[in-house]
């Protein structure tokens, strides 16, 4: 880590100094790779929108954060396809912009541009052809729970089976909710509801407060090896609402409205989500894929079998609530079962009432750029 921290010296990436023009890497090659129809078109950052009034800085947290967590572990797979993958699809090509980023003044958003600018090559991803893709928003939750059953609180949340190997297929939602696990006695906490416990699943985490007002947070720690399908399809097809109608309000209010079919809807969605209990503070975002907690309006889920965790993605898109433009610097810290292509992400928009209300309406067109560091041979065209 010594050389990176000099190499960012070299260059005076701080604020209110004379920052020297950084050495300008020829573009890699862009390849497609067959039969996933990705690409990385190579682009100026000045032709990104919104690149010169983000607040950068406020993504050098998020993506410090992943540093910290990769440090000592080079052969970390974060995934991508393609040239994601040959550039940045291990943690061992991320050592010298992670050094470089740790010496950034904080809450300079001048300085993290520089640095960005100086460390990164920025692409437009692109699938079969199209460079739009969806995205979509989640938060963390709050629902009342208890550790015992009793009372009101009688849907049991599960701990992850002991012997759960990966990809294994376990009984579906429906038959693990009529008892299919029964016997192996992992009922770690009960909710009032068995659409709380639905929504708690399809956030991934949420906060439990619990009957003498503790909270605690409960989050993913694997599932049950099935498909997920959106309910809100499922109420699509059979006439209940259309697309544009489709929010997880929506959703919500049809099932606590028509309770006699409510839980024949859930079931048509088989995947099911194993919990546990997490240790430690709950001022802060739960953790994402790699155990960073996540920060609100910065993190983002991703596909990584064509984004590699860890790597900074410009989006731009529109907010649900104000129709604004969001264009912003996110950190790819997160996975999700229905995150499926290269151009498809998930918005952390925290918790809270707020940040329920704009998830729940996220469901928006938008572009993604991804900037891959510069630092190995792949990226430096040798």
């Amino acid at each position: 880590m010594r050389r990176a921290f000099v190499a960012l010296g070299a260059i005076a990436l701080l604020a209110g100094c004379a920052v020297q023009p950084p050495v300008v890497l020829p573009p890699p090659p862009v390849p497609v790779p067959q039969g996933q129809g990705v690409a990385f078109t190579p682009v100026p950052f000045s032709e990104i929108p919104g690149w010169n009034t983000d607040n950068l800085a406020a993504a050098l947290p998020p993506f410090i954060g992943d540093c910290d967590t990769l440090a000592g572990h080079p052969n970390t797979v974060l995934g991508g396809a393609g040239l994601a993958a040959a550039i940045a699809g291990r943690a061992s090509p991320w050592r010298l912009a992670c050094g470089e980023a740790r010496v950034v003044p904080p809450g300079d958003p001048a300085a993290a541009r520089a640095f960005f600018e100086h460390s990164f090559n920025a692409y437009l991803v692109s699938q079969d052809g199209s460079a739009a893709g969806l995205f979509t928003g989640y938060f963390e939750p709050q629902f009342d729970g208890s550790l015992t059953r009793g009372g009101p609180y009688q849907t049991p949340i599960l701990r992850r089976p002991p012997n759960l190997r990966q990809g294994e297929v376990l009984p579906t939602r429906a038959a693990i909710e009529h008892g299919a696990l029964a016997g192996e006695h992992l009922d770690l906490l009960y909710l009032k509801s068995p659409i709380d416990a639905f929504f708690l699943s399809v956030e991934g985490a949420g906060r439990i407060r619990l009957p003498d007002g503790r909270v605690i947070r409960v989050t993913y720690d694997g599932q049950n090896g099935r498909q997920y399908v959106p309910i809100g399809k499922v109420l699509v097809d059979r006439g209940a609402m259309t697309m544009k109608e489709v929010t997880m309000q929506s959703i919500r209010n049809w099932l606590v409205d028509h309770p006699g079919q409510a839980q024949g809807v859930m079931d048509q969605n088989p995947a099911y989500v194993f919990f546990r209990i997490e240790k430690g503070s709950t001022d802060i975002g739960p953790p994402g894929a790699l155990g960073t907690p996540l920060t609100p309006d910065r993190s983002l889920a991703v596909d990584k079998a064509y984004l590699p965790l860890s790597a900074p993605v410009f989006v731009v898109t529109t907010d649900p609530v104000t129709r604004q433009p969001i264009e912003r610097l996110m950190v790819a810290q997160d996975l999700g079962g229905a995150i499926k292509g290269a151009v498809r992400g998930d918005i952390f928009f925290g918790w809270g009432k707020a940040a329920e209300e704009r998830a729940g309406r996220m469901r928006e067109q938008g572009q993604a750029y991804v900037l891959l560091p510069k630092t190995s041979a792949v990226a430096q065209g040798r």
